[in-house]
């Protein structure tokens, strides 16, 4: 997929189908998260757990930006994790917050995704 746009949106849509068969299609092997190599099975890993974690959670974008082989994205969740989450015991509570994440693609797919998750807003919306 030239469009980046397209190719993200396509990523984001995988996600929120759990088609984690398909991952590969979007991830590449060699896919590094805020600097750790996590290939396409340990990135699968990392959101099968999300996913464990937050049943509900889907991928919303809020803000996107494509400039070369970039993909910056505000997303945004509206959810209800079980448990603990980051650190904050949720227990199932519903809980809205934003992840700022850049994305560069090479040959169509996700070769490094740096992230972070507005754990402040999540603590706030708790109390």
């Amino acid at each position: 997929m030239s469009d980046l746009r397209q190719a993200y949106r396509a990523y984001l849509d995988c996600l929120n189908a759990r088609d984690w068969d398909r991952l590969g299609n979007y991830v590449d092997e060699g896919v590094t998260r805020n600097g750790n190599r996590l290939g396409v099975c340990g990135y699968r890993a990392m959101l099968e757990e999300d996913v464990a974690t937050v049943p509900d959670i889907r991928f919303e974008i809020e803000l996107l930006v494509v400039e070369g082989a970039w993909v910056a994205s505000r997303l945004s969740f509206d959810c209800h994790p079980g448990g603990d989450f980051m650190g904050v015991a949720v227990d199932g509570r519903r809980v809205r917050f934003t992840e700022n994440v850049f994305y560069r693609f090479k040959g169509g797919k996700v070769v490094e995704v740096r992230s972070v998750v507005d754990k402040v807003a999540v603590e706030a919306e708790l109390g």
